[in-house]
């Protein structure tokens, strides 16, 4: 089986996790302390949603884990239109 770090998903869980840190820095102080930290969060819990999921023995586990990471984006996607 591969590793977490090698599915495409995985990466592009990662490579958004980067580009919202370009986005919440240029925000003010509240909007960051607010918004941002929880834009972080969502962002962040995306790909360690993927990678617990992937290091579940089955796969009915596995499956729970990318759903909770599919909610993770959404709440991400929800959290930048709103700032």
């Amino acid at each position: 089986m591969e590793s977490f770090q090698q599915l495409r998903v995985y990466q592009l869980a990662k490579k958004i996790s980067k580009e919202r840190w370009f986005i919440v820095k240029k925000w003010d102080n509240f909007t960051k302390d607010t918004r941002g930290k929880q834009i972080l969060r969502y962002a962040d819990s995306i790909g360690a949603n993927i990678a617990e999921g992937h290091g579940r023995y089955s796969c009915q586990d596995n499956q729970r884990f990318v759903k909770i990471a599919r909610g993770s984006l959404n709440e991400t996607r929800h959290g930048l239109r709103l700032a």
